[in-house]
């Protein structure tokens, strides 16, 4: 059995909407909500001075949802962990809506819970 870790970077993005946090919040409940995840408490915001940039992190039953925007360079890092698998979702075309993304980048890793060494002397 293995989980799902899904990193995420946007390129080329509205400034604008990466000092946004409520463009970060419609995302963060979009993802929430269609890939049926469960939050154990509050979302929590950062606002940082100066450029504006905003770092969020959702605990998650499943993991956690974490995000951080460089208003300053463009660009979003998301990031998504789920212990149990999960149907893939549309960070592209989401990202390239919300945010204007020139470019995404979408890496799938999975996250076995067993080391193969492990399974291989078990075998």
């Amino acid at each position: 059995m293995s989980g799902i870790e899904w990193v995420v970077e946007a390129f080329g993005c509205s400034s604008q909407s990466l000092r946004d946090v409520a463009v970060l919040q419609n995302l963060f409940s979009g993802i929430i909500r269609e890939m049926k995840l469960r939050p154990v408490g509050e979302t929590q915001w950062h606002q940082f001075p100066g450029t504006g940039g905003i770092t969020g992190l959702c605990l998650l039953a499943e993991s956690h949802l974490a995000c951080h925007t460089f208003p300053e360079h463009g660009s979003l890092c998301l990031n998504l962990f789920c212990c149990l698998p999960r149907a893939e979702w549309d960070f592209e075309t989401i990202l390239r809506q919300l945010f204007e993304a020139d470019s995404v980048s979408v890496r799938r890793l999975q996250r076995p819970y067993e080391s193969q060494w492990k399974q291989a002397v078990s075998d």
